[in-house]
């Protein structure tokens, strides 16, 4: 999970941790893992440049050998998902930016 936090959601600015994006990490064995996660919308036109990022994240960590990338969208992705600390990041950059 730590690995998946440099992942960032080249949209909103915050990683995919924090927004709450991930929902679980099923360790398959042999160096396999599979991430379940989600994006903020199914349409989402960066699906693959995020996907290639938590592969490439998840695959430096240590005995990774295999990274599956499992995209949900039950249940669906809302902002209550999301960390204070990610909260906070959107309010800072909407502050800065009006």
């Amino acid at each position: 999970m730590t690995a998946l936090e440099e992942v960032i959601d080249p949209e909103i600015g915050v990683n995919i941790v924090d927004l709450g994006l991930v929902y679980g990490i099923e360790e398959k064995g042999n160096g396999e893992i599979v991430i379940e996660m989600t994006l903020t919308i199914p349409e989402c036109p960066l699906i693959d440049q995020i996907v290639a990022n938590v592969k490439t994240a998840a695959g430096s960590v240590e005995g990774v050998k295999q990274v599956e990338v499992k995209l949900v969208f039950e249940p669906k992705w809302s902002p209550a998902r999301m960390s204070d600390e990610a909260r906070e990041q959107i309010r800072s950059r909407q502050m800065n930016v009006t």
